[in-house]
């Protein structure tokens, strides 16, 4: 059954899809971070539906608030009609919002997907200052809509000026920690108030508090602080895309948290649905200018998933698990760092919470180009929280593949992400426990040293090949 299913799917679905391709399982069954495949073999879970299952697969306040709604023979699907339902949701989701937005925040209801919301979040602000351009960040990733795309460097029919985002490793000025920031600061606010810029005053802002797929980057507080003063000194709305950072993900409730920041929106979409469809956006009530119809969706009204979104948005906040989060997850962060010591080819390990990266790099490589650190040691160390870095060599995509594949061998699911697909994503479920977590480390360890001794061997062959012919020339 494993192999027909993948022949079939292979055959007969697009060549758009991409987890299929590097995960080439077939599951069957699944619970909390287990899943079987239906060859027999089991595997411990860190891509979590990209980050959807914030519980992880099939957990029991989950299925139970599922069970209740369909034996309550409630409709399931009401567009956007008031009910019973919608408004436990609402209710939960506004107890667990950022201080001064609770209290004046609107929501709406988007459809299935995240990119929904973008897209619904770009309208709003553009209807409410009637501007009409945007302002975004290299690395971005917002969805895959026309909008969406265009605010995460794709092409689109919103104009949106580039900013660049502030990181360590790889930063775009060559300096890296706080200077870095500040001149990415800089930068931005010359752009507004430049009046031979270009760029005219911006509907809005939207940024991503980590930024996931860019290669799990975390905005410095002292930035996204920055940021969060440049908009509201020039009227401009501040959009924070919390789709795959909220909901504890990152060891606070929502992840602009870290930085005490209020945004003036807030995409919200994957785990606030418990690991079904839904999308949201919420926002200051003063932007509600909006006419009747003016933003809608078939199915945004999906009473299934506004009920597992409720049982999991409390039983993350009634149990603590953002705070356990923000503990596990740094304790995980500290001994990747020390594994990181010993081999060249981890060029930096990141995070925030249970949201962590391995950037992966050729050491064999000069290191230099614009992301070539010139003010960088072997032992500087980033201002957000981020162990030693070194001088960052080329990204090495290979490698990365290479872990994926030995990581799956080893029973252990990864993503794959960064600039250059160089950077192995861990984003288990909320609910890993301490023996799990050990298990994901040892895993994912022996897999990076088993693909790097792959790739030596593999390049001592390729010298000793070479050798012999360029003697006898």
């Amino acid at each position: 059954m494993h192999e027909g299913i993948l022949r079939r799917q292979s055959a007969r679905e697009s060549a758009a899809r991409t987890y299929a391709r590097a995960l080439p399982i077939v599951p069957v069954r699944a619970r909390g971070m287990t899943i079987e495949g239906a060859d027999g073999r089991r595997y411990l879970d860190c891509l979590s539906g990209a980050g959807t299952l914030a519980l992880g697969h099939n957990h029991p306040v989950v299925l139970e608030a599922i069970r209740r709604v369909l034996d309550s023979g409630a409709p399931l699907s009401v567009l956007d009609l008031a009910t019973p339902v919608k408004d436990a949701f609402i209710t939960e989701l506004f107890r667990t919002l950022p201080p001064g937005l609770a209290d004046r925040a609107r929501v709406q209801f988007c459809g299935p997907a995240g990119t929904d919301a973008v897209e619904a979040a770009l309208k709003l602000v553009r209807a409410a200052t009637g501007r009409t351009g945007m302002l975004a960040f290299t690395g971005a990733y917002h969805g895959m809509t026309a909008g969406a795309l265009a605010a995460s460097g794709g092409a689109g029919d919103v104009r949106v000026a580039r900013l660049p985002y502030p990181q360590d490793y790889r930063c775009p000025f060559g300096v890296g920690g706080n200077r870095g920031a500040e001149l990415a600061a800089r930068w931005c606010e010359s752009l507004l108030d430049d009046p031979k810029s270009g760029v005219p005053l911006p509907a809005g802002m939207i940024l991503e508090p980590v930024q996931g797929e860019g290669g799990v980057i975390p905005a410095p507080d002292d930035w996204l602080r920055r940021m969060r003063q440049i908009t509201a000194d020039r009227s401009i709305p501040l959009i924070a895309d919390e789709i795959q950072t909220g909901v504890g993900r990152t060891g606070s409730f929502w992840a602009v948290e870290h930085s005490g920041v209020t945004p003036d929106v807030m995409v919200l979409s994957k785990a606030i649905g418990g690991s079904l469809p839904l999308a949201v956006l919420v926002y200051r009530d003063d932007l509600d200018v909006w006419q009747p119809g003016a933003h809608a969706g078939t199915f945004r009204g999906n009473q299934l998933a506004m009920a597992a979104g409720t049982a999991t948005l409390a039983h993350v906040r009634e149990n603590g698990l953002a705070e356990r989060a923000a503990a596990l997850g740094s304790r995980m962060l500290s001994q990747l760092r020390e594994f990181q010591a010993g081999f060249p080819c981890v060029g930096e390990v990141r995070g925030r919470g249970l949201m962590m990266g391995v950037e992966l790099v050729d050491p064999e490589s000069e290191a230099a180009g614009p992301d070539h650190n010139p003010c960088a040691d072997d032992h500087r160390v980033a201002t957000n929280g981020p162990g030693p870095t070194r001088t960052p060599h080329p990204a090495y995509p290979e490698l990365a593949a290479a872990v994926q594949r030995e990581c799956l061998q080893r029973g252990l699911i990864v993503e794959l992400g960064g600039r250059h697909g160089g950077v192995v994503r861990l984003l288990p479920p909320l609910t890993i426990s301490d023996e799990q977590a050990a298990a994901v480390l040892d895993r994912l360890t022996d897999a990076v040293a088993a693909a790097a001794r792959r790739q030596q061997d593999h390049g001592r062959r390729h010298r000793h090949d070479d050798g012999p012919a360029e003697r006898n020339g």
